[in-house]
């Protein structure tokens, strides 16, 4: 009876231990599929303060946790399911070409968001002063930043679903539901930390201690360049993220030619630079997949100028 029990009770220590491993595997591979779009994540956050901007103090953290909601189900409901059914029954030319029109749609928004800057359009809102939003306003402007997340966020999602293909479809779906979850808690995490930085700034300054004031103005001065250094940096980050994800899907497919100048490229800075060729390679490659990324993205906002609906987009941004 004895030896019955611990048999049993040694079965379920090696069922726990595979337990554990399969979770420690899911892990893995949702940190890995998150890394590979970690690119589009930085885009994400920092696109999103911008929907908040010239709102009231107050209406800050609920827009933003509607936005998170909305972007949450946007991943889970509808864009891993059709993710999904397409890695189980679609050919394999069909995830290279979506990941191709993502990059495009990534590099074109990088594109954009220069032209802006050059031309000077879309920075009138910049030093608007905070006001109060009527319902239907602050619903359609949730209504706005969900739709961009939904673009952003199949993006991310089609990068980590690239990334597991090659796991069975359970697998694959547990990973991606909580590469979904994951990101969404970070992203939205990070942006509701940025924009109550300055509110935490004054409140500190406020106080009686020396330190706690010198704390809040430092934070409070800190915002807007933080903003701004945010701003570049996702502009930096969709165009090299565009970019790459173009030269790799078109190698993919078969278009060898760009992605092979850019990997040799990468490869003589490796080998000519000694101890810091890995560093110096990789910045190579960025650099390039960037170029790449601003040629694509400019030539996509040229003919969307050109156009008459391009040209109310750009108008309306």
């Amino acid at each position: 009876m004895s030896a019955g029990l611990f048999g049993l009770l040694d079965d379920i220590a090696v069922l726990a231990k595979l337990a554990a491993a399969s979770v420690d595997d899911v892990g893995a591979a949702a940190a890995r599929a998150s890394a590979k779009a970690a690119g589009v994540v930085v885009d994400d956050t920092a696109v999103t303060p911008q929907y908040v901007q010239g709102v009231a103090a107050k209406r800050e953290l609920p827009i933003i946790k509607k936005i998170a909601i909305g972007s949450l189900r946007n991943k889970l409901l509808f864009i891993l399911p059709a993710a999904l059914l397409l890695s189980e029954f679609a050919p394999d030319w069909v995830l290279p070409v979506i990941l191709i029109c993502g990059g495009t749609f990534l590099a074109y928004e990088g594109a954009e968001k220069i032209w802006e800057r050059v031309s000077g359009h879309g920075a009138e809102a910049d030093d608007a002063p905070a006001a109060e939003i009527s319902p239907e306003q602050e619903k359609t402007m949730i209504a706005g930043a969900v739709r961009t997340d939904f673009i952003l966020s199949a993006e991310i999602m089609v990068i980590a679903l690239n990334e597991v293909a090659a796991e069975a479809f359970v697998a694959r779906a547990v990973i991606l539901a909580v590469v979904a979850v994951g990101i969404t808690i970070l992203v939205y995490g990070v942006v509701a930390a940025i924009v109550k930085m300055d509110d935490v700034g004054l409140s500190l300054a406020q106080r009686s201690s020396a330190a706690a004031q010198r704390i809040g103005l430092g934070l409070v001065k800190a915002m807007p360049r933080l903003l701004a250094t945010i701003s570049v940096v996702g502009i930096a980050a969709m165009l090299w993220v565009g970019g790459h994800i173009l030269l790799a899907q078109l190698h993919e497919l078969g278009v060898d030619p760009p992605y092979d100048a850019v990997h040799h490229l990468e490869v003589a800075v490796h080998d000519a630079v000694g101890a810091l060729g890995g560093v110096l390679g990789w910045l190579t490659n960025t650099a390039a997949s960037a170029v790449v990324g601003l040629v694509v993205g400019a030539i996509v906002v040229a003919v969307m100028h050109v156009l008459p609906f391009g040209r109310k987009h750009g108008a309306a941004h």
